[in-house]
């Protein structure tokens, strides 16, 4: 990322911070309701020792009235924790789409004559209405998420290590290649992310022109010549959502090996303990 990148990224952080600022009450309470999720996480899967140690091994009564208790319970506040997460994110996110949109809009309408004259309709209505969304997105649902999955797996991680370290030395063996990849397919789907917004206000724009320009097309008979312009749009946009689909199909998978991989070893060197 260049030094001109960055410096945009920074600037974007710092007014998007300050535009989510009157929100930091609720996004406090959604941070809440994350960590609550991420400490709830490794909880379930340590569970299930005693249910098998206690219930089906000495056959414990008591433990049988209390653990079925015990785990719906920890399901219900899971359930819990997580709306309130996604309720709270998605306000903040609506919120800051409002916010922007009302201050796009307020902006465009003082500008002169000469920026419309340079700017397509289409370009300026995809700014208001896609564009807006996608930071929405970044922020209520990629960020959230991110946040989410990361304190998850620090839970997790604690866990595995409080049981054996040397297991857990073993399981994040994986983790910096995991972290590594995570990067690079990141980069890759924010540039074609930026391509795809430009493509459709490409084709927005044209959209706009050729719609509300209907009469002098007809006049004229430029109907192939319009088609043939829209089919080009369509073509360019279709080809970064394919990009962008290969992307995605590609992660998965190769997150899923590294997975595999992680749980391989962990068979191998506890099969090796126990033989």
């Amino acid at each position: 990322m260049s030094k001109r990148d960055n410096a945009d990224l920074k600037r974007i952080s710092r007014r998007l911070l300050g535009l989510v600022k009157s929100q930091w009450p609720r996004l406090s309470l959604a941070l809440l309701c994350m960590l609550l999720v991420a400490v709830i996480t490794p909880v379930k899967p340590y569970l299930v020792k005693p249910v098998v140690d206690e219930i089906f091994v000495k056959k414990n009564v008591k433990m049988l009235e209390l653990l079925p208790f015990v785990v719906v319970m920890i399901y219900i506040l899971e359930a819990v924790f997580l709306f309130g997460q996604t309720y709270l994110m998605n306000y903040v996110g609506q919120d800051l789409i409002k916010r922007l949109r009302d201050e796009l809009y307020s902006h465009i309408q003082m500008l002169s004559l000469s920026f419309f004259h340079k700017h397509e309709t289409g370009v300026l209505m995809a700014r208001i209405t896609n564009d807006v969304s996608i930071i929405k997105g970044m922020v209520s649902d990629a960020a959230a998420g991110v946040l989410k999955d990361s304190l998850s797996i620090i839970g997790l991680l604690c866990v595995i290590f409080y049981l054996d370290w040397k297991l857990a030395m073993i399981a994040v063996t994986v983790l910096p290649l995991a972290a590594l990849l995570i990067v690079k397919f990141g980069k890759r789907m924010r540039k074609l992310s930026t391509r795809r917004q430009e493509a459709m206000a490409d084709m927005s724009s044209l959209l706009h022109e050729t719609f509300t320009g209907t009469r002098i097309v007809k006049a004229f008979g430029m109907e192939p010549y319009e088609n043939r312009r829209f089919f080009e749009r369509t073509a360019r946009l279709f080809k970064y959502e394919i990009k962008a689909v290969v992307v995605k199909g590609i992660s998965s998978p190769v997150m899923g090996l590294l997975g595999g991989i992680g749980v391989a070893l962990i068979v191998w060197y506890g099969g090796n303990k126990v033989i």
